[in-house]
């Protein structure tokens, strides 16, 4: 079954931009998921098809009106209502990769990006839009942070990357950073490939690199300690456990 994204955005032209290209674009192509753009002007209401008004109470910016929105959600509920409706914004709960792993099982996601000061708030409260953030900043607009949802859920399709697992050990997906990669030379600029790597050892090895990857965690983003109380000793997409089991 085809994964399928719908973008609701000012600026259709912008896709599938990066998503064309690489893994995401070669997906597209063999049809393992699908794109479909949606115009917000389509849903305006009068003859300058505007799409945002001043903000109530006052103050700089423009905000996107309520009932454009809100028709244009719908149409695409009418048409998908089992596809998560998201927002990209930066009052919405973090994208973390539980959350890209929950998507990519599904049958898809429609994301609603916004432009301005952002949405009316009354939109979250009449419809079934959850918001979300891709980080602690602001962006010209919500195009960017679906690109970064997106490709973060098309890689995990069956299908998209060469082999089951080869995503299981990559930084958050063990609620840790990644331990560090080298390849050849063995040397360079005075610098070596720490010998345990080129040991042939696989225990030590695989010590090696849990240590390092709960070593970097602590020191560069203890909050994944604490937040996920110590390395899991399984990963969230589980692939490679179920590769095991099989």
């Amino acid at each position: 079954m085809t994964w399928a994204a719908t973008i609701l955005t000012l600026y259709p032209e912008m896709f599938p931009g990066p998503l064309g290209h690489s893994l995401a674009g070669r997906a597209l192509a063999e049809g393992i998921w699908s794109l479909e753009t949606v115009q917000l002007r389509d849903f305006a209401t009068d003859r300058h098809r505007s799409v945002d008004d001043t903000p109530a109470g006052g103050g700089a910016g423009m905000v996107l009106k309520v009932d454009v929105l809100a028709s244009a959600v719908d149409h695409v509920l009418d048409r998908n209502p089992e596809v998560p409706m998201l927002a990209m914004s930066p009052r919405g709960r973090p994208l973390d990769q539980a959350l890209v792993r929950d998507l990519a099982a599904g049958p898809g996601v429609s994301v609603l990006c916004g432009r301005f000061e952002g949405f009316d708030e009354r939109l979250f409260e009449a419809r079934p839009v959850v918001p979300v953030s891709i980080g602690d900043y602001i962006l010209s607009g919500g195009e960017t942070g679906a690109f970064v949802l997106l490709d973060a859920c098309i890689r995990l399709l069956p299908g998209v990357m060469g082999a089951a697992s080869s995503g299981d050990e990559e930084s958050f997906e063990s609620g840790l950073l990644e331990y560090p990669h080298y390849t050849r030379p063995v040397e360079w600029e005075g610098r070596t490939i720490p010998e345990v790597l080129r040991s042939g050892d696989h225990a030590k090895i695989a010590a090696w690199r849990k240590q390092r990857a709960e070593d970097d965690t602590r020191l560069r983003r203890p909050d994944l300690i604490e937040r996920h109380g110590g390395a899991r000793r399984q990963s969230p997409s589980g692939a490679q456990r179920r590769e095991q089991e099989d």
